[in-house]
């Protein structure tokens, strides 16, 4: 059997964006950053105004995600696309990792979904999958419910957080229940 992939997203679960600006979260180190895909949707005559991006990491995210690569086959799932890899991997400390290539941007979802969603699910092409991302809802995972053959958890993470213990801990059981083991530490 498979692997089931695990879809990170960027802003919300692995950079709390919508955190009080002035406040930085405990644990973060501030980092500023310009991706090319963000680049790339501004008009060249204004690109010479634009300031980096302000992005709050968490190290220790580098260290749990790794030991979720133990269970899960980790897929970039989010706007920055190859960015990821080289802006975002190396301050978690993660290897290059796959990502999703998104054929189109921002348009709107079948049946009141996400954007994302269907590109995921096409991605997956039937493997089981957890997804983290902080625009989840409940149309998207009744699509997936309707339009996946295998076992899925979309597990929305709040932007204003950003993944916690409790996120990790719900990753790790999902794994292990697919897996049939049961997790040799499910406070992790």
């Amino acid at each position: 059997m498979r692997r089931p992939l695990l879809y990170l997203d960027v802003d919300g679960p692995l950079n709390p964006y919508a955190a009080k600006p002035e406040r930085r979260p405990e644990g973060y180190t501030t980092h500023r950053m310009a991706p090319e895909g963000w680049l790339a949707r501004h008009p060249a005559w204004e690109r010479h105004r634009l300031q980096p991006l302000r992005v709050w990491l968490n190290p220790e995210h580098g260290l749990r995600l790794r030991e979720l690569s133990e269970l899960y086959d980790l897929v970039w799932a989010t706007t920055w696309c190859a960015d990821a890899n080289t802006l975002i991997a190396p301050v978690l400390g993660l290897p290059e990792l796959p990502f999703v290539d998104w054929p189109g941007m921002f348009d709107e979802g079948p049946e009141g979904t996400f954007w994302k969603t269907r590109h995921v699910l096409a991605h997956a092409a039937g493997r089981p999958f957890a997804w983290v991302d902080d625009e989840l809802r409940d149309a998207d995972r009744a699509y997936v419910a309707d339009h996946h053959p295998a076992s899925a958890l979309l597990h929305r993470i709040d932007a204003r957080h950003g993944l916690r213990t409790p996120d990790f801990t719900t990753l790790r059981a999902f794994a292990h229940a697919l897996s049939g083991s049961p997790d040799p530490d499910p406070t992790a």
